[in-house]
């Protein structure tokens, strides 16, 4: 952008589909942990009539769930050790949602599912569990995966059990990054597509050491998986900060399931935020314009056919509309027009956007 305006926005280029897993920050142990658990999903899958995408949100969704169990079981016996053996007082769902946690149901618990006699109908008690979560939690609500029934026993019985392997007592972030390195793993097997809802942690991180988002709101038109924000997050951390009260998250994102994934990736790493369903190109769900500190995105890339006439009063678009039918441009200035006046944005665009000529240059 010109340099007379305030608003700074960075753009990482050269971007082509290589999945380049980031991972020198983890243990040993974990990562053994990580490619043992997805080996075994994979193998499940290459043995099912399920393709990738089909499985992806089943098997993602059992990861919530143990992650959840966990944070539940945990503050079960922070609860019952403080309040003592001679107190008549029932431990209630309010205790559990003081302290932030996840309240479960008997027949959402993890041991509650492990414990099924063998020939249940494994399909209707996950799904079963999921909507108990639901009722339970209403910030949840709509988010959880329902579709087990197409997962047949035998491999469900087996996922509930190479879960529970994750061992109850791990410190830190170790569900969210198994989470996130299952995300990483189905984008590969998706190919093209799953760009559409994964960017590789290490460009994530690039356009977040660049941004410095210590504090603030933060804008994904283009959310995806939640990336952005679980990155953003983990930089806030490290600088000695807390997210959860530094960092106020906003999202958009067109396709309802990976709404889903994106709030659910929150869910497991701890954090809360507003993503909403919507087309970024026509609506404007957060009401963006000059409103945050941060903006950061993977958008898609030489999207033609966006209705131009439809969107050239828009007053994201000040700029007005490029000739060429490419939305590459138009996805821009939504970044810049969502800035405030000290805002900064940081994103991955297609090469050729960086050395544009005519309307685009102009």
């Amino acid at each position: 952008m010109q340099g007379t305006y305030k608003k700074n926005v960075h753009s990482v280029v050269s971007y082509s589909l290589l999945w380049i897993q980031g991972r020198l920050f983890m243990t040993l142990p974990l990562q053994e942990l990580q490619n043992r658990l997805w080996d075994t999903a994979d193998q499940l899958r290459a043995n099912s009539e399920l393709t990738s995408a089909e499985y992806k949100s089943p098997v993602l969704g059992l990861v919530f769930l143990r992650f959840a169990d966990q944070k539940f079981s945990s503050a079960r016996e922070e609860l019952q050790a403080q309040q003592g053996a001679s107190s008549r007082r029932t431990i209630g769902q309010a205790d559990y949602q003081a302290r932030g946690v996840i309240y479960l149901p008997d027949e959402a618990q993890y041991s509650h599912l492990l414990q099924l006699p063998e020939g249940s109908d494994l399909g209707r008690a996950v799904s079963d569990a999921m909507e108990a979560i639901e009722n339970e939690n209403p910030e949840l609500r709509g988010i959880l995966p329902r579709d087990y029934s197409k997962v047949t026993n035998r491999t469900l019985a087996t996922l509930i059990r190479t879960f529970s392997e994750i061992p109850m007592d791990v410190e830190g972030d170790v569900f969210g990054r198994i989470y996130e390195y299952f995300l990483g793993k189905f984008a590969m097997a998706e190919g093209q597509r799953g760009g559409e809802f994964f960017t590789p942690t290490s460009l994530v991180k690039l356009i977040v050491e660049i941004i410095e988002p210590y504090s603030g709101r933060i804008f994904d038109p283009a959310s995806g998986s939640a990336g952005m924000f679980v990155q953003s997050a983990e930089f806030v951390a490290r600088h000695q900060k807390n997210p959860s009260t530094d960092l106020v998250i906003y999202g958009q994102e067109n396709v309802a399931e990976t709404v889903r994934l994106g709030r659910m990736s929150l869910a497991v790493h701890g954090l809360s935020g507003d993503i909403r369903q919507g087309n970024t190109y026509y609506e404007d769900a957060h009401e963006s314009l000059g409103r945050f500190d941060y903006v950061m995105a993977n958008p898609p890339f030489n999207v033609n056919g966006v209705d131009k006439e439809q969107i050239s009063d828009d007053p994201r678009f000040p700029f007005g509309m490029p000739r060429l039918d490419n939305a590459n441009y138009i996805w821009i200035q939504i970044f810049w027009s969502a800035l405030n006046d000290s805002g900064r944005a940081g994103f991955v665009m297609a090469n050729g956007a960086s050395d544009a000529s005519h309307s685009e240059m102009e």
